[in-house]
């Protein structure tokens, strides 16, 4: 991650102005920061993702790219690799000319994070974004894990995220997708040889 301003930016500078449109960013209290590009294992186990969630929840429900506002004093903006939008979120970005779901919105109902390798990457999802997401009001938070062969799955209680941590064949709780049956190895092995045998 690189910052590429030095100047701090607030909430309404950083959503009024356009930035390169081939690369992705984040607002990080207030500095424009360069999010690299994903690894390939990454990218597979969003789109693994996003096929299986498409069995339950309608395509305009479910995003990678939409941009959600997570802090205004600090002017802060993350972008999930993927997201569950509400019904609500679907009307209230309808005719907006960029997917960001401000302060005003409702939340989405999940996000998940992909973890990239390097500490900083890890710091960013298992500390800053848990504490972002949970005063964001966002129901359950995915932080898979493909370096520690792991996935923890939060779950909102009054403010505070509760922890479930998910590995090998054990099957993902979601409380939010009940009917979601998958296991942490289908998720952490997608794009791998037998991946074809694991979407049925």
């Amino acid at each position: 991650m690189t910052a590429i301003t030095g100047k701090r930016l607030t909430l309404e500078e950083y959503l009024k102005h356009d930035y390169c449109t081939d690369c992705q960013y984040e607002l990080v209290a207030g500095e424009l920061v360069e999010m690299p590009p994903e690894s390939p294992k990454n990218v597979q186990i969003s789109l693994f993702l996003l096929v299986n969630f498409l069995k339950f929840v309608p395509i305009n429900r479910l995003s990678n790219k939409v941009e959600i506002v997570v802090a205004g004093s600090r002017a802060t903006t993350r972008v999930p690799d993927l997201v569950v939008l509400t019904d609500e979120l679907v009307t209230a970005l309808q005719g907006a000319t960029r997917s960001t779901i401000t302060l005003d919105m409702p939340p989405p109902v999940l996000v998940i994070e992909v973890v990239s390798p390097g500490k900083a990457n890890e710091d960013r999802d298992y500390r800053y974004k848990r504490s972002e997401y949970a005063a964001r009001g966002i129901a359950e938070y995915w932080i898979v894990d493909p370096q520690r062969n792991r996935i923890t799955l939060l779950t909102l209680v009054d403010g505070f995220y509760e922890e479930a941590v998910f590995v090998g064949n054990t099957i993902i709780v979601s409380c939010v997708f009940s009917e979601l049956k998958l296991t942490a190895e289908q998720v952490l092995n997608a794009g791998e040889s037998n991946a074809g045998d694991i979407i049925s």
